[in-house]
């Protein structure tokens, strides 16, 4: 078992989670607008949905997809339409985005976890990516690729968490200053209809 494989997937991991991206901003603002917990609660959403996309790259899914490019577009089309789907409902909630003062958001916790999980899941670009990054990194000569598919996945999903979680904790600090001022309220709501509607394109105009 190479362990200097496995140390520098995780750095890599981590560079990745660190960058900005669709994902973390996501986060980000549903961290913001309802508290740091319910921000965790969609980085545990999406982090299952990372476990997925694991076992559909350790079962040979993946490459399915890469297959059959009518298959792909359609969980596009159906991730695109759900994003947009929640811009709308956003756009509808009334003039001002509402931020939670951290005993309670409008949004209760099961429900980020499916809304990331679900968001996670309908992203083939994320099983696509995981057949690109995974295979270079396998790391021993003996366990199948299986199971060193699932412990590359799991150690995604924890670094991943733990830098996903900390972007939550840090962006609850300045929810208080946001609720203080209704109009940053107003921008907050706009800016997460654009981070929908912005990722639903992501996924569509994507190759």
């Amino acid at each position: 078992m190479n362990y200097e494989i496995l140390l520098t997937f995780i750095f890599a991991t981590a560079a990745l989670a660190i960058s900005p991206g669709p994902d973390n901003i996501f986060v980000l603002i549903q961290s913001i607008t309802n508290g740091k917990k319910y921000g965790i609660a969609t980085v545990a959403g999406l982090m299952t949905g990372c476990l997925v996309h694991t076992s559909l790259l350790a079962f040979g899914v993946s490459a399915v997809l890469k297959q059959y490019p009518q298959l792909f577009f359609t969980i596009k089309l159906f991730g695109a339409l759900y994003l947009f789907y929640l811009a709308f409902g956003v756009y509808k909630s009334g003039g001002n985005l509402e931020i939670g003062n951290g005993n309670g958001g409008k949004q209760s916790l099961l429900v980020l976890y499916k809304r990331g999980f679900v968001m996670n899941v309908l992203n083939p670009k994320v099983t696509i990516f995981f057949l690109a990054f995974f295979p270079g990194f396998l790391f021993s000569d003996h366990l199948s690729v299986v199971i060193q598919f699932y412990v590359l996945g799991g150690l995604f999903i924890i670094t991943s968490f733990l830098i996903f979680s900390s972007i939550a904790v840090l962006s609850a600090v300045i929810s208080k200053y946001i609720r203080e001022n209704e109009q940053l309220g107003s921008y907050l709501k706009w800016l997460q209809i654009f981070v929908f509607v912005g990722i639903a394109f992501y996924l569509l105009l994507s190759d």
